[in-house]
């Protein structure tokens, strides 16, 4: 996977996001994340979220999210109002949970 991918909103703005490499250390603090499977042909988006702290987020997914997560992005956002209209945008995209949206560039 590459160490950034971008992901469009409803809206049509793009976003990136930087990939959270496994057993790193994160910032404590605000952010939006996305849950990423990677597949042979992309990956594909499993879920989008806010957080007041990324660095506990490893520690508050479900065990059935972690193990389908094949890599975490994430995108710093400490400003509370486009934290969540970001989010809002994302969720309205990638909807359901389960999106199929597949992307073979990122």
């Amino acid at each position: 996977m590459n160490d950034f991918i971008d992901l469009k909103g409803a809206s049509g703005a793009s976003y990136r996001f930087r990939l959270w490499p496994e057993g790193a250390a994160h910032q404590p603090i605000a952010g939006n994340f996305a849950l990423v499977k990677e597949e042979a042909e992309g990956f594909t988006i499993l879920g989008v979220g806010e957080t007041l702290d990324l660095s506990m987020l490893r520690h508050e997914l479900p065990k059935a999210a972690t193990r389908a997560v094949t890599h975490i992005y994430t995108r710093l956002n400490v400003a509370r109002a486009i934290r969540v209209a970001e989010h809002e945008d994302l969720t309205a995209r990638y909807k359901p949970a389960r999106a199929s949206e597949r992307s073979a560039h990122a």
